[in-house]
C-alpha cells in the first residue's frame, strides 16, 4: 500500500488484491493476525518477521503522514526483513533526505533504500500505469513454476520495478528479475531481493574479542557531521528483456 490516492488505486488494483495481500504490510490490517499466520506458512519468513515488517511499514507511513501529507504524499514504502525501500518522488532534496530519516527512526529498520527522485508530481495517469505493470508484474512471478511468488514484495515508479524479498536460491533471484524484465511496460529492474540463507545465517560463536558489526545492506547513517556525502544503498539492475 503506498501514500497515494488510495481510495481510488483501491479500486483500480481490486482484482489484484488478494496476491498484493500476501506481500504487503496492509495484510495485518485486512486479515488480522490469523490471516498473517496463514500467509507466512507458505512464505520464507516466520510470524514474527512479517509482523516486524508491517509494522515498521505502517509506522514510517505513519509519520511521513503526519509530518507533511503535502510533501511525501508521492512517496511509497515498502518493507521486507527489515530493509526499507522508499520510492516516489519529492520536490526538494531536503525532503528525500528527511524521508530516509524517518525511516531510519523506525527501532524495526536494519536498512533503507532510498530510491525517491527528486521531481514535480506525475499525476493520476502516471500512478495507474505504474499500478498495472506491479499487478503484471506479479502475475508472471506467480505463473513462474521457479519462482515462489508469495516472497517477494514489488513495487514499480514510473516504469522501473524493484523487488524486494526472499529468494531460496541465486536461481530463484535471478529468474524472478527475468520474468519482470519481459514486462511490457518496464523500463528497468532493481533488485533489492536477499537469499534465504543469508537472513537465516546464524551467529558466529561468542569469544572474548569484540563482536564485528552485524552484516547489513548499508551501517545506519553516522551522526556526526562530514563534508562527504554518505554512500547509498543500491539494487541489482536488469535491463527489460534480459532473459
Amino acid at each position: 500500500m503506498t501514500l497515494r490516492n488510495v481510495p481510488m488505486r483501491a479500486v483500480l488494483a481490486l482484482p489484484c488484491l488478494l496476491a498484493a495481500l500476501s506481500v504487503s504490510g496492509c495484510a495485518v490490517a485486512v486479515l488480522g493476525t490469523a490471516g498473517v499466520v496463514g500467509l507466512t506458512s507458505v512464505q520464507e519468513k516466520t510470524m514474527g518477521e512479517a509482523l516486524d515488517d508491517a509494522t515498521a511499514s505502517n509506522e514510517i507511513k505513519a509519520k511521513l503522514l503526519t509530518e507533511s501529507g503535502a510533501k511525501f504524499a508521492e512517496v511509497d514504502v515498502e518493507v521486507a526483513n527489515g530493509l526499507v525501500l522508499l520510492s516516489g518522488r519529492v520536490n526538494e532534496p531536503a525532503d528525500r533526505t528527511y524521508a530516509e530519516g524517518i525511516a531510519w527512526s523506525s527501532s524495526r529498520t536494519r536498512d533503507v533504500a532510498n530510491e525517491i527522485r527528486i521531481e514535480p508530481p506525475g499525476g493520476f495517469m502516471a500512478n495507474v500505469s505504474d499500478e498495472i505493470i506491479t499487478g503484471r508484474v506479479r502475475a508472471r512471478l506467480i505463473g513462474s513454476s521457479k519462482v515462489k511468488s508469495v516472497n517477494y514484495n514489488i513495487e514499480t515508479y514510473d516504469g522501473v520495478v524493484y523487488l524486494m524479498g526472499i529468494a531460496r536460491s541465486t536461481e530463484e533471484l535471478r529468474r524472478a528479475a527475468e520474468e519482470a524484465s519481459v514486462v511490457g511496460g518496464v523500463k528497468q529492474v532493481v533488485s533489492y531481493v536477499r537469499l534465504r540463507e543469508a537472513v537465516n545465517r546464524t551467529p558466529a560463536p561468542v569469544t572474548t574479542e569484540a563482536p564485528p558489526p552485524p552484516a547489513t545492506y548499508q551501517q545506519a547513517p553516522d551522526a556526526s557531521y562530514t563534508t562527504e556525502p554518505m554512500p547509498e544503498l543500491t539494487g541489482a539492475n536488469y535491463e527489460p528483456g534480459s532473459r
